[in-house]
């Protein structure tokens, strides 16, 4: 069975879709399209612009789903998938691969889930911090000691767990962390506490969106980071999209879950190859590829 998988933010880069737009009028059409919904031109930040640009907020997250949508709409009947999970972000191309949503929406919702998340961001100072070579168990026994909100955030691959929180929580953290073993427990540069009760104001805002908008039985189940099983029902996802902002992303066991209903192979569909390194974390012995064209 052949599972697609779709990255989240991080996997950006200064260039990305120009290959697209110059070969395929449908990535033409799709990109002009994405430019008037958003009400600029992101095509111009993220065929010209700088690494810095690409790192704002209202450009990052709508540049990557619309690489990752763009090119699984070029790739047609290439793009068949029994199963589909996105990486945070990538939870929204997901939606759209397995028709969930349509394009024209779902590049609204992720447009709002970035702004509102940069809202939050500078309500408080907060961040996130990357642990090596520890135990799960042993990293969320850490964080419930540590005075302060921090939380696990990202289950990426076995012994790679990020953790989100309060800069001097996650300070606190990081320095325990390092007495019991970890290889590395480093701050990430970002500027907020993603995947963390910090993020309510923006899932509150994010909620009455979703709810407005209109989902479709999908054509196969997705694997979502909240719940991590095969989910197939409307209502069901939206209640995880939902709930995505505050909650861990649990990506080891959404790719053993899918692997346990019988995927075979990954393809990651989207700019980078993040997402295939992970899945080989979890089972050096499945297929990664990106995709064909």
């Amino acid at each position: 069975m052949k599972a697609f998988i779709y990255p989240g933010q991080g996997a950006q880069f200064s260039g990305m879709g120009l290959d697209l737009y110059e070969k395929y009028p449908q990535a033409q059409e799709m990109f002009n399209e994405a430019n008037k919904i958003l009400d600029f031109s992101i095509t111009d930040v993220m065929f010209e612009g700088t690494a810095e640009q690409l790192k704002e907020t209202k450009v990052t997250q709508p540049a990557i789903f619309l690489h990752s949508v763009i090119l699984h709409t070029i790739l047609g009947d290439l793009a068949k998938p029994d199963m589909v999970a996105g990486h945070s972000l990538g939870e929204f191309s997901a939606l759209v691969a397995n028709k969930t949503l349509k394009f024209e929406d779902a590049l609204r919702l992720v447009s709002q889930r970035a702004l509102a998340m940069q809202k939050a961001c500078e309500l408080q100072e907060s961040t996130m911090a990357a642990v090596l070579g520890l135990e799960d168990e042993l990293v969320e026994a850490v964080c419930a000691e540590t005075e302060g909100i921090v939380v696990a955030a990202n289950y990426n691959c076995p012994g790679q767990l990020v953790i989100s929180g309060e800069v001097a929580a996650i300070d606190r953290a990081c320095e325990e962390l390092k007495k019991r073993g970890a290889k590395r427990a480093l701050k990430l540069p970002v500027g907020g506490a993603f995947h963390s009760p910090l993020m309510e104001p923006a899932r509150e805002e994010l909620a009455k969106a979703i709810e407005n908008t209109d989902f479709s039985e999908p054509i196969c189940p997705i694997y979502q980071n909240v719940s991590t099983f095969a989910v197939s029902s409307p209502e069901e996802i939206k209640k995880n999209l939902i709930f995505q902002l505050t909650a861990p992303v649990k990506w080891t066991h959404s790719v053993k879950n899918m692997i346990a209903d019988g995927a075979t192979s990954f393809t990651e569909v989207g700019p980078g190859k993040v997402l295939q390194g992970l899945v080989k974390k979890v089972d050096r012995t499945m297929v990664t590829t990106s995709p064909q064209l």
